[in-house]
């Protein structure tokens, strides 16, 4: 399967069955990823090559404004799209199967998770996945150890407080905070 079927095909996709062919690309881009990240974790870049490095794990284009410090981790890395001016600090983890979009201006704090896969909650078919993107608007700030649960929409120049578990949408030019997160005020 190529990197343009999975994304279509994810675009698409809201139950993957355990064993089904989407399900064993995730493994093959997997594994990729595996490499790719060991590579960047692995010892010191230069940031051109932190960004080379970040073109090849999300096969498209990485705008040379990017800035990212390692360690940084992912399931896949092929349904990652990335803007400009965007940062992401030390030690995030994205699942990003299925999809990832981070706008403009985009500040991402450290140990930041993004999911956007679950199990399927019956134990016979555990295996199964429900897929739901996750939209990060331009100019947004995530704080340290934010977790983004799958099917999120993140409006544009909200702030998210360190430590929130973020479940539901976040209105553009909004703090939130908290576990779950709630609206702390509008900016």
């Amino acid at each position: 399967m190529t990197v343009e079927e999975f994304r279509m095909m994810m675009a698409e996709a809201n139950y993957i069955p355990a064993g089904s062919n989407l399900h064993l690309a995730f493994h093959a881009f997997s594994q990729e990823a595996l490499k790719i990240t060991a590579e960047l974790n692995g010892r010191y870049h230069e940031p051109d090559e932190v960004r080379r490095l970040m073109a090849e794990l999300t096969a498209s284009e990485i705008d040379e404004s990017f800035v990212m410090f390692p360690p940084f981790h992912t399931d896949c890395g092929k349904n990652l799209k990335i803007g400009k001016r965007v940062f992401v600090n030390a030690g995030c983890q994205f699942q990003d199967q299925g999809g990832i979009e981070i706008g403009d201006d985009v500040l991402i704090g450290p140990q930041t998770i993004i999911a956007t896969l679950n199990h399927d909650p019956d134990p016979e078919k555990r295996g199964g996945m429900f897929s739901k993107r996750v939209k990060i608007g331009s100019k947004v700030w995530l704080g340290a150890r934010v977790t983004i649960c799958p099917g999120v929409t993140i409006g544009e120049g909200a702030i998210v407080g360190a430590g929130a578990v973020v479940t539901k949408d976040v209105p553009s030019r909004t703090v939130i905070a908290g576990v779950p997160a709630k609206v702390i005020k509008k900016l």
